[in-house]
């Protein structure tokens, strides 16, 4: 099964909290949502377990959740 394509999402600066990215890009609908998702373990980051909403988050970093992934990039 191919996975799904990566969808760039533009940041304004580098780095960013991974609870602010998973809303910005659409992976989770509001806080609480991003809170639920990560104390669930469904959070990787480059391919690994993340549970810290805080963890900063370069340019370049692949978010993916429920078959869905997006990166930031430096926005401009």
């Amino acid at each position: 099964m191919p996975r799904a394509p990566i969808h760039d999402v533009p940041i304004a600066e580098s780095p960013i909290r991974l609870g602010q990215f998973l809303k910005l890009a659409g992976l989770a609908e509001d806080g609480g949502h991003a809170r639920t998702l990560l104390e669930a373990d469904e959070v990787l980051v480059n391919g690994r377990v993340e549970t810290r909403r805080g963890a900063q988050l370069q340019a370049g970093d692949v978010v993916a959740v429920g078959g869905q992934r997006a990166r930031p990039v430096a926005a401009g």
